[in-house]
């Protein structure tokens, strides 16, 4: 039994030693493994452990005017972060923070939630302090431990204007909007994006690129001071944008819409650059930035004027009798036309069971194409297009711009409405639709909807003979091609002087438009647009000559009445102010 025994403990003995070695094989295996193969990935995850990464916001590039004028700065605020696997007894530490900054508690732990990211990565809680209450918050830093608080640049709107739809504003990225961009990588919790005009138009210059900085943190996760060997990155500020902007122009354009509705364009027909631009009421610029309740964001959603709607962009209006001069391209592109033959308006002019009325019902008696457009004659119009075909109307309008985008650096941009005969058989079926459409269309009235910005187009387009660029905010070396329309000189010519016969002539329906100041030429058209829905909309559109230049003008007031009443001498206004400004900087 002695020998058994000896026997089974050696086996056992044999069994250990193998075991032994077997573990330190695998031991020196994963020894290996960590040390030499997987050193690099191992090293990271020490150093993930060991360091941490803080972000900082680049600021935005600036916009200016085109003399150089700031439009939008950026102003430094303070945002305030906590790091999670730091913060302990939130409840406590949210109270404290929300008796010294005046956030309630509810909607820091909100923020909280909102923003959170990770254990250790910086999750927001508050933004746009004040120096005053980040020193508070330093007076209590012994009962915020995990809290801290850095630098972060917000919109500021330093200048005299307000220039609300073209500048546009910002948003803060949260997690639906990052989930929606194409480059979510760009972009953290709790960076600004542009959301709105220029901003949005502009965002990969104005955007800037992010700061790193390294911290080497304890077991806690708590800093314990800078990482040598891993530099700082600093931020690199977005790109500066220069506008076409004039902020003497931008001004007085806002001070005329006060209390208004509607829109003011002003530019240089041939470049298309945009001097001014108002889309009436609008809202405050700093509207989106700093601490905005919920409360205030429904009431600007829900206040009747509707500010937030580009108008001069977005709204779709009747143009009325400023469209005139497409239907006399129409007529005068027709070679059996004699723009010198009369047709006599009584008023009226029946086409079958319709009757269709001029808007001086007395009738203005003999017309020809030249007294037609000063007077703004609709029947000498009516009976002048009653024999074209509609088509042949709706690619005029098309010619100059109607019915598509203008490509305008703005985004959001409508196409208006520019019927045709497929349109009107889609619509109302081959035959629930008469001659009566061509005649409405041609006066600018029925289904035809246009855009303010593109009414400037079209003006600029006769203003250049064809010429002019499209329309822009941003002084950029490429810009999109424009439409081209395809007339002879002598058409220009002709239209160029009826414009000027609506201005110049004692009885010109524009002639109110003009400033009494020497070498200054207006050229226009008005248009008294009806309105479904309430009072007439006014209109103007047309340009100033003062010596070698050139300044174009688009007036339109919802609900305003009569174009030539109350439009003309609007424009007649702003081409004064132009003049006055410029004089006075000719003196400086």
């Amino acid at each position: 039994m002695l020998k058994a025994d000896n026997i089974v403990s050696f086996h056992q003995y044999l069994v250990a030693i193998g075991i032994t070695w077997l573990l330190i094989i695998v031991l020196l295996t994963r020894f290996f493994q960590i040390q030499i193969l997987g050193h690099d990935r191992y090293q990271k995850k020490a150093n993930t452990n060991r360091i941490r990464k803080v972000t900082t916001t680049a600021p935005r590039g600036l916009i200016l005017d085109r003399n150089g004028q700031i439009l939008v700065d950026n102003l430094p605020t303070y945002v305030l972060t906590a790091i999670p696997g730091e913060l302990f007894e939130k409840g406590e530490k949210f109270g404290i923070i929300s008796n010294i900054i005046g956030l309630d508690s509810i909607t820091v732990s909100k923020n909280y939630k909102k923003y959170y990211r990770g254990r250790f990565i910086p999750t927001r809680l508050a933004k746009d302090l004040t120096f005053h209450q980040i020193s508070k918050l330093e007076e209590n830093r012994l009962n915020l431990e995990g809290v801290y608080y850095q630098q972060f640049p917000e919109r500021y709107f330093p200048s005299k204007v307000r220039a609300s739809h073209i500048l546009g504003y910002v948003k803060e990225v949260d997690k639906p909007i990052r989930n929606s961009l194409d480059d979510k990588n760009e972009y953290e919790l709790g960076d600004m994006i542009g959301w709105n005009g220029l901003e949005k138009k502009y965002e990969s210059y104005l955007k800037g690129k992010r700061g790193v900085y390294f911290y080497e943190v304890d077991a806690f996760g708590r800093e314990v001071g800078h990482v040598t060997d891993l530099p700082p990155q600093n931020p690199e500020p977005g790109q500066n944008i220069i506008t076409t902007l004039d902020i003497n122009v931008q001004e007085t354009l806002e001070k005329l819409m006060e209390g208004r509705r509607g829109v003011i364009l002003v530019g240089i027909p041939e470049t298309g650059e945009i001097l001014g631009a108002v889309s009436a009421p609008d809202y405050k610029p700093d509207l989106f930035t700093g601490l905005m309740l919920e409360q205030e964001w429904k009431n600007v959603l829900n206040y009747p004027e509707k500010p937030l709607i580009n108008r001069f962009n977005q709204g779709l209006y009747p143009p009325g009798s400023i469209v005139k001069m497409v239907t006399a391209a129409t007529l005068l592109n027709n070679p059996e036309f004699d723009p010198y033959g009369e047709r006599k308006c009584e008023g009226s002019y029946q086409i079958g069971d319709r009757l269709f009325r001029c808007w001086w019902i007395q009738g203005h008696g003999k017309m020809n194409l030249t007294s037609a457009m000063l007077n703004s004659c609709d029947i000498y119009f009516y009976k002048s297009i009653h024999y074209f075909d509609l088509d042949k109307l709706s690619n005029s309008f098309r010619a100059f711009g109607f019915g598509q985008p203008t490509q305008i650096d703005i985004s959001g941009e409508s196409s208006g409405l520019v019927p045709s005969i497929s349109y009107m058989n889609k619509r109302y079926g081959r035959y629930g639709w008469s001659k009566g459409a061509l005649l409405n269309i041609s006066i600018g009235q029925g289904e035809l909807l246009v855009t303010p910005i593109q009414v400037f187009n079209y003006v600029n387009l006769i203003a250049s003979k064809g010429k002019a660029k499209v329309p822009h905010f941003v002084m950029v070396d490429r810009l999109p091609e424009n439409v081209q329309p395809d007339f002879e000189s002598d058409l220009w010519d002709r239209i160029v002087l009826d414009m000027r016969a609506v201005i110049a002539h004692k009885n010109g329906t524009g002639k109110s438009a003009q400033p009494n100041i020497p070498g200054l030429k207006v050229f226009g058209k008005t248009g008294t647009a009806e309105n479904p829905h309430g009072e007439d909309h006014a209109w103007f559109t047309g340009w100033a000559e003062y010596y070698d230049q050139k300044f174009s003008i688009v007036v339109l007031l919802e609900n305003g009445g009569s174009g030539g009443t109350v439009a003309a001498p609007m424009a007649g206004m702003v081409f004064s102010q132009i003049i006055h400004h410029q004089e006075m900087a000719a003196e400086l």
